[in-house]
């Protein structure tokens, strides 16, 4: 190639390339400045202390990163479903997820475990289970193998039965009666084990099918019931309290680990007050959401002692049948839970 050739060819590609400096290029300064965005999809309504929870946690992001993480809360299933949600989080196309145990069981079927009838004599032994470093570790590698990375506990707190038409006193009253049931297996096998016919729905499609009798009746605490307005189609309940249900916020696994070394640092560093305060929130409306329910007309029947024993009975062999289902890892994380509660 002649000299005055290759003094044209480079006199072209200079000029290209300016010309793509000044037009074409993007800021790439100003790309490196844009906030990392993190979007939360839960099924939590607004106007509630799960929703608090999340802008508490949104706050401590956003601080502690000096605003170079921006949190957006997507509430109410506006993303979709739990299970949906939860398992785009896994795929590493959102960032985070908030919500139910239950879910994440989809991908992490160890995690139904937690939901295990009466495992939790009382709230006190599910925070010291929960709390756990040894829960934890478990729970994170689990998470961890499925594409997730734990981020914090939340609480749901504990389920109880309300039905249409019928009362419930015994196990036996569950017979023949088609009760919604969370997506989950632990939640299906409780139902099966008391005789009644659990018919899995997402949180979208409970209130149409209690309104067009699909459903004679669910189960889930009294905060959940009033934000979704599902007690709108109920009679009666029972305050059977037969699964604490814990909540929970992971990140995805493939966006964490993308970050910068600092982020992830905040990340994994989220105050436990942020869980301590998100519970006593939430427990501290339960007496009163109870009291709102009998106003609204509800009855609301405490079991005795000897009704709950029916009940514990009934279902005292779902959490080994499941633990043995998922074999090791399962009776592994149910052994952990137990010895830590």
């Amino acid at each position: 190639m002649s000299s005055k050739l290759r003094w044209s060819l480079f006199s072209s590609l200079a000029a290209g390339a300016i010309a793509l400096a000044v037009f074409g290029l993007p800021d790439l300064r100003a790309q490196a400045d844009d906030p990392i965005q993190m979007r939360i999809g839960t099924i939590a309504p607004e106007n509630t202390p799960w929703e608090k929870q999340l802008k508490d946690l949104r706050k401590y992001i956003e601080t502690e990163t000096q605003g170079r993480v921006r949190v957006r809360a997507f509430m109410g299933g506006s993303l979709g479903g739990e299970r949906a949600i939860a398992r785009r989080v896994a795929q590493g196309t959102l960032q985070a997820f908030g919500g139910s145990t239950a879910a994440l069981a989809a991908m992490v079927p160890e995690m139904d475990l937690f939901e295990a009838p009466y495992l939790f004599d009382s709230e006190r032994q599910a925070d010291k289970a929960l709390d756990s470093d040894a829960v934890k570790a478990e729970v994170s590698k689990l998470l961890e193998a499925k594409g997730m990375k734990f981020a914090l506990w939340a609480e749901n707190g504990y389920r109880s039965w309300f039905t249409r038409e019928k009362r419930v006193r015994t196990p036996s009253d569950f017979r023949g009666l088609r009760m919604r049931s969370q997506e989950s297996d632990i939640h299906l096998e409780i139902y099966r084990s008391l005789g009644a016919d659990p018919v899995p729905l997402d949180v979208t499609n409970v209130m149409q099918s209690l309104q067009t009798g699909a459903v004679d009746g669910f189960d889930n605490t009294p905060l959940f019931a009033f934000a979704t307005s599902w007690y709108q189609a109920a009679k009666h309940m029972i305050l059977s309290r037969h699964s604490y249900q814990a909540g929970i916020v992971v990140y995805s696994k493939r966006w964490f680990d993308g970050l910068p070394a600092d982020i992830q640092r905040v990340l994994l560093s989220v105050p436990q007050s942020l869980t301590d305060e998100g519970r006593k929130g939430i427990r501290a409306m339960d007496p009163i959401l109870i009291r709102n329910l009998q106003q609204f007309g509800i009855e609301v029947h405490k079991p005795s002692n000897a009704e709950l024993a029916e009940f514990k009975k009934g279902t005292d062999k779902v959490a080994d049948k499941i633990a043995n289902k998922l074999g090791a890892s399962g009776k592994r994380l149910l052994s952990t839970i137990k010895s830590n509660r």
